[in-house]
């Protein structure tokens, strides 16, 4: 089971080219992302999605859904449980240019009748459960949940260059009442090792791979190093600090992180972040992004995430990204408010670029090793 993924366009790139970024921000202020609500009434059918920022999501991988199969390029994000596509049935502007899938074409269609809603930082994904045959990487797992979706959340999915969401998260996070992907992979006996890796290529579109199964050597130099998960629920981990030239910069007595395929930076608690701005000496433009000078690249010093004893250096040529136009950005950003990441990280696709990491759902650990 190997999924190549396609690295795409975000929409963030999508707007800053169109000049429509900054509306875009002041619209959706990014500290909706990470609150995560426990509210939401099942009853209802309300559930509320750990919020999603959607604005960099850059790895795409083609599932189809359906007999005869219907294909559709979605997001294998390990931050989130669901299974969503768009439905012929969706008349937001948003559905006009994706995939959209079409019950009455497949003979292996089951609907629920459940209406779901998922709610994203920047809107509600409102729609319905079905019952349907979803095939990638050679597995076809049969009577698959998932959303359809009748309204898609916000305007920002008409910049989106994927139609849906493959949530790789562990079952609490997803809606109750259903089995995940990856689970049903797993009961259905279509992989021989309860796990799944990722490998993001540092080179530009193609090269990048999911793997469901097993774990391909070649992707990795040295032996993976295993960390425990400290809350089935996220793939989340306990971080010793983030340091500098040997000096904790951040998370100096311990604090925990997140590894996430569905983010594209590296977010930590507001003012931890700014902090560390100001020492990489980044400084924020009129839209609100952090601006930083090209030439840094080859000066400042890695940024080291310590994480069960072992030390994972960030260079700058990983921290630091160009846009068009040649301005250089941070890859640093802020995350919510709210509890939930008073002293909590994210560590995205920059860190999974670096990174090789196996997601083990059988021992509940995460591996690590530098990526080749």
């Amino acid at each position: 089971g190997r999924i190549p993924l396609t690295r795409i366009k975000s929409i963030r790139e999508n707007l800053r080219e169109k000049d429509r970024l900054k509306d875009y921000l002041e619209k959706h202020p990014y500290n909706l992302a990470y609150k995560f609500l426990e509210s939401g009434d099942p009853d209802l059918g309300i559930h509320y999605e750990p919020m999603r920022n959607y604005l960099d999501l850059a790895y795409v991988g083609t599932i189809s859904i359906g007999t005869p199969p219907q294909e559709f390029k979605v997001i294998f994000d390990t931050g989130s449980t669901d299974l969503w596509v768009p439905s012929i049935y969706c008349s937001s502007p948003a559905c006009a240019n994706h995939n959209v899938f079409n019950p009455l074409l497949s003979s292996t269609f089951r609907i629920s009748g459940r209406p779901i809603h998922l709610q994203y930082g920047s809107g509600r994904m409102s729609g319905f459960l079905a019952y349907d045959t979803v095939r990638f990487g050679g597995l076809v797992d049969e009577s698959q949940g998932f959303g359809l979706s009748l309204r898609e959340p916000g305007k920002f999915m008409e910049y989106a260059v994927f139609d849906g969401i493959l949530g790789l998260g562990y079952p609490s996070l997803g809606l109750r009442g259903t089995i995940p992907v990856f689970d049903n992979l797993w009961r259905q006996g279509l992989i021989s090792e309860e796990l799944f890796a990722f490998y993001l290529s540092k080179k530009e579109e193609e090269g990048s791979v999911v793997m469901f199964g097993g774990v391909d050597h070649s992707y990795y130099s040295g032996e993976l190093n295993w960390v425990p998960v400290s809350r089935p629920f996220y793939w989340q981990l306990s971080m010793d600090s983030i340091s500098m030239n040997g000096v904790v910069i951040a998370c100096d007595s311990g604090c925990e992180a997140i590894i996430d395929t569905g983010t594209s930076l590296l977010i930590g608690p507001s003012d931890i972040v700014f902090n560390i701005q100001k020492i990489i000496n980044a400084n924020q433009s009129y839209s609100g992004e952090y601006i930083i000078d090209c030439d840094a690249v080859n000066t400042l010093p890695d940024i080291v995430f310590t994480i069960n004893g072992i030390n994972y250096p960030v260079p700058a040529s990983a921290y630091i990204r160009e846009g068009h136009q040649g301005i250089c950005y941070s890859n640093f950003d802020e995350g919510a408010g709210g509890s939930f990441l008073s002293d909590s990280w994210i560590l995205g696709d920059v860190f999974l670029r670096l990174y090789f990491t196996v997601f083990d759902r059988g021992n509940s650990t995460i591996g690590l090793a530098p990526a080749v």
